[in-house]
């Protein structure tokens, strides 16, 4: 089994030019096959709101959803660094609070990070969080939470003044001491200049090849989340089709008595006389 990676092993690797291979998981499964695999990371991403408990957005996630899913996945995969991600309202209050709840998923579910969204309007948070010992990832560009803001789940970067405020966050991100900071849906020519700029690693959701690794949503790539599928996926898999397949033949074979056959079935172990007097006794 591999040895579980520290930051440290991350700034090592993008010092090497070796991209960092990391997917959201939600539970012990997925965790465990993760593991299995060789990925580098696993988010405990607040995108289990949709993909696994069904609502619109991200925002009705809360702390104990994430510190849950966290000790699953957690449980699952326990050689691989694993980052919980802050979920609306956990940080956007005081930094007293977004330290007690960042301090929460190292405690309760042995996580390795933290990540929030947001930032300069976040940078006091981060500043605390990264005070008390913990490694913090920054994440601009399409922040779930704050989708409202940017009327819809949209690409960010795009135009030069968007660009530039997106540069100043990542800046400010990393000043205030994230030790590693997380674009989504950005052009990839921002990425690039984004992390020449910065010493911490830079990694992409949707923002292209030149950064130091890529992070996709495991039900988006694995064709198990079908509401939608954002541009920036690539589809390994259709698990959802197997499995709804799969759940047809099952109400076939059920429906028809093709199932239990008598290999999926238990053979008493006294005779059917013995039995047939038992049968008796309640007639």
């Amino acid at each position: 089994m591999a040895k579980k990676k520290s930051i440290l092993d991350f700034y090592e690797m993008k010092k090497k030019g070796e991209k960092v291979s990391w997917i959201t998981a939600y539970d012990f499964p997925m965790a465990s096959f993760a593991e299995e695999a060789g990925l580098d990371m696993i988010l405990v991403g607040d995108s289990l709101g949709m993909v696994v408990l069904g609502y619109e957005g991200t925002i009705p996630v809360t702390m104990d959803d994430c510190i849950s899913h966290c000790q699953a996945v957690r449980r699952g995969a326990p050689n691989v660094f694993v980052i919980g991600d802050m979920p609306f309202g956990s940080y956007q209050t005081t930094d007293g609070e977004a330290v007690a709840n960042a301090v929460r998923f190292l405690k309760e579910a042995s996580c390795d990070a933290i990540k929030l969204e947001g930032g300069r309007r976040v940078i006091s948070k981060i500043r605390a969080i990264a005070d008390a010992g913990i490694v913090v990832f920054g994440h601009i560009g399409l922040t779930p939470q704050s989708s409202g803001q940017l009327g819809g789940f949209k690409a960010q970067g795009r135009t030069v003044e968007s660009a530039r405020e997106l540069i100043k966050d990542a800046i400010m991100i990393e000043e205030a001491g994230a030790r590693a900071l997380l674009l989504e849906a950005v052009p990839p020519e921002l990425t690039e200049f984004i992390c020449s700029k910065l010493t911490i690693p830079v990694y992409s959701i949707g923002a292209g090849l030149p950064c130091d690794g890529q992070l996709v949503i495991c039900g988006d790539m694995l064709g198990l989340f079908q509401a939608f599928t954002p541009k920036f996926v690539k589809k390994y898999a259709d698990v959802a089709g197997v499995i709804i397949n799969a759940f047809k033949e099952y109400v076939e074979d059920v429906k028809t008595e093709k199932f239990p056959e008598d290999k999926h079935v238990y053979h008493i172990k006294d005779s059917i006389e013995d039995f047939e007097k038992l049968f008796k006794e309640f007639e």
